[in-house]
């Protein structure tokens, strides 16, 4: 499984990309992996607002349907549309097609997230 240096990432297997006071947040390879054909995305609105841990977004795959939890608080400053016509681009890069940028409401809530070598371990004892 592929895992990016210099991302946050959560036990639920979402990744977060920091830039300035806007986050990224998508799901990970491993997440994209396990769910298999991924054929829906349900993006949040622009505007919504989200407390940490609130489920945000829903992908559903041939296998499942799972929800995707906010790793910190903030406000949908933008969704990424292009899943909206092509869900399997999350099949293809997890990591290049966030779901959502948000503008984070309290940057302390990063302190509480795995970096990229804690969640490989963390990936590693889930195995």
């Amino acid at each position: 499984m592929k895992v990016l240096k210099g991302l946050y990432y959560t036990e639920d297997h979402e990744w977060v990309k920091v830039d300035g006071n806007l986050a990224y947040i998508g799901i990970t390879d491993h997440a994209q992996h396990n769910l298999g054909d991924i054929v829906y995305v349900d993006l949040p609105e622009v505007d919504d607002e989200f407390e940490k841990g609130d489920a945000f977004a829903a992908v559903e795959s041939v296998k499942a349907a799972a929800d995707v939890y906010i790793p910190i608080s903030g406000k949908v400053v933008e969704v990424n549309e292009e899943l909206i016509d092509d869900p399997a681009l999350l099949n293809a890069d997890a990591f290049e097609n966030w779901i959502a940028k948000i503008e984070i409401k309290d940057k302390s809530e990063l302190d509480e997230l795995m970096s990229s070598e804690d969640y490989e371990s963390f990936l590693e004892e889930e195995e």
